[in-house]
């Protein structure tokens, strides 16, 4: 016998992230089933912030469109099943262009993907799983995608057809998802 597991609603998503039970942690969906993450680390913490501030300047001074934290879910696939499989991520740092949202930010999940998705890998963080939330990044629409890695000091920047390693001594930019934007590698990683 086949026993078939729970696959979770978007709405099921955004009624356990607001309960007591998960106060503390970051939920995401992926095809359905839930995953649970902890509280990030100050160090994890501490990048993402050396992300957000420069970004969140960058796009609020050309006036470009919103900057996300951490817990904002983005749905990227929305099953047409409602019990179907529904993909929700919360980069640590997300950019939404503007006029992509004409309404404004929405009080539940943003509708799509984001523009930019920031990931801070954590030690705990599994490999293949961090290539899955990249891949869908991209499949669902997110034109440019930055994963820090503290243990090497590296940022890897993905984009629909191509990948670009940048090592502590090299400044890395926005591409066509935020045209003139720069930032040193040197400027994310705690000394």
């Amino acid at each position: 016998m086949v026993t078939r597991e729970r696959l979770y609603t978007i709405e099921d998503l955004w009624q356990l992230s607001h309960s007591p039970e998960y106060d503390e942690m970051r939920l995401e969906l992926n095809e359905g089933e839930l995953i649970v993450m902890s509280p990030a680390s100050g160090k994890h913490g501490v990048i993402a912030i050396r992300f957000t501030v420069p970004i969140a300047t960058f796009v609020n001074a050309h006036q470009l469109g919103y900057v996300t934290a951490a817990e904002t879910g983005y749905i990227l696939y929305q099953s047409p099943d409602p019990n179907g499989k529904n993909i929700v991520r919360a980069p640590d740092v997300g950019f939404i262009a503007a006029g992509r949202l004409p309404e404004g930010l929405p009080d539940g999940y943003v509708p799509f993907a984001p523009d930019l998705a920031v990931e801070v890998v954590s030690p705990n963080d599994d490999a293949d799983n961090l290539q899955l939330k990249i891949q869908q990044y991209l499949r669902y629409g997110t034109r440019l995608v930055w994963v820090a890695y503290p243990k090497s000091q590296t940022v890897v920047a993905h984009t629909p057809t191509a990948v670009k390693t940048f090592g502590i001594n090299d400044t890395f930019d926005g591409g066509e998802v935020l045209p003139g934007f720069t930032l040193p590698v040197r400027d994310i990683f705690p000394e």
